[in-house]
């Protein structure tokens, strides 16, 4: 009888294992954006292509102010939910391979949140350095931008020090920004509020995640930056 009951409960953990990887198999996201890629033209003579790599925030940027992307010939690829560490297994497929002239990367907010693990903030800000040597290493110009501010996270309310995460992270990024002679997109500055560093509740409904005017000072910041990056190229 033992023996049998070991043998149930072995096979049991196998297939709770086997659903759970089943689950997890596309934890980098890789499969999210793969038919758009593979649709995607390559860059004509004289495109200035351009890619936001993102979480939430840029995906629902796209959704909310589709016309800012089409306009402008840029690329959303933002996953709900993502880390820079996803960021990271997918930033071959989602920016390397579209072969942009300029990649925007907005990372943080989850690893913050701890989404896929503790906060550490020198592996977040290690793995926005790896992306930026990578997209640099194939020809692609770098923009970094800043974390937006955030009092807490709804969907983890174990998380009692988000603004200083959020500062933590931002310092870094952008002490990196001017060592390296990079353009910073400032979202940070624009949008926070009050003592606890919030963002603020005329660009939100969430405290995370912005409105549609919260996504017109969005784009008031960094369409510039984007414009003067593009002729620095030529």
């Amino acid at each position: 009888m033992k023996s049998s009951f070991r043998y149930f409960l072995a096979a049991a953990v196998l297939t709770s294992s086997a659903y759970a990887y089943a689950d997890n198999r596309d934890w980098g996201g890789i499969n999210r954006y793969a038919k758009a890629n593979a649709e995607l033209p390559a860059p004509a003579k004289g495109e200035h292509r351009v890619v936001f790599m993102g979480n939430s925030i840029t995906e629902n940027w796209f959704g909310t102010h589709p016309e800012f992307f089409k306009s402008n010939n840029y690329i959303g690829r933002g996953i709900s939910g993502h880390t820079s560490s996803q960021f990271l297994v997918r930033f071959r497929e989602d920016v390397v391979n579209l072969k942009p002239e300029v990649v925007i990367i907005n990372a943080g907010t989850n690893d913050c949140a701890e989404n896929s693990g503790p906060f550490d903030v020198d592996i977040t800000f290690g793995n926005i350095v790896s992306m930026t040597e990578i997209a640099q290493a194939n020809g692609i110009k770098v923009i970094l931008s800043s974390v937006l501010p955030a009092a807490e996270f709804g969907w983890n309310r174990n998380i009692t020090d988000a603004a200083d995460r959020i500062a933590a992270l931002n310092a870094k990024i952008k002490a990196y920004a001017d060592e390296h002679k990079l353009p910073y997109v400032d979202y940070y500055s624009a949008v926070v509020y009050g003592p606890e560093r919030a963002l603020n509740p005329e660009y939100t409904n969430d405290g995370v995640h912005p409105t549609a005017a919260g996504y017109d000072v969005l784009e008031a910041i960094v369409k510039p930056v984007i414009d003067k990056t593009i002729k620095k190229k030529k």
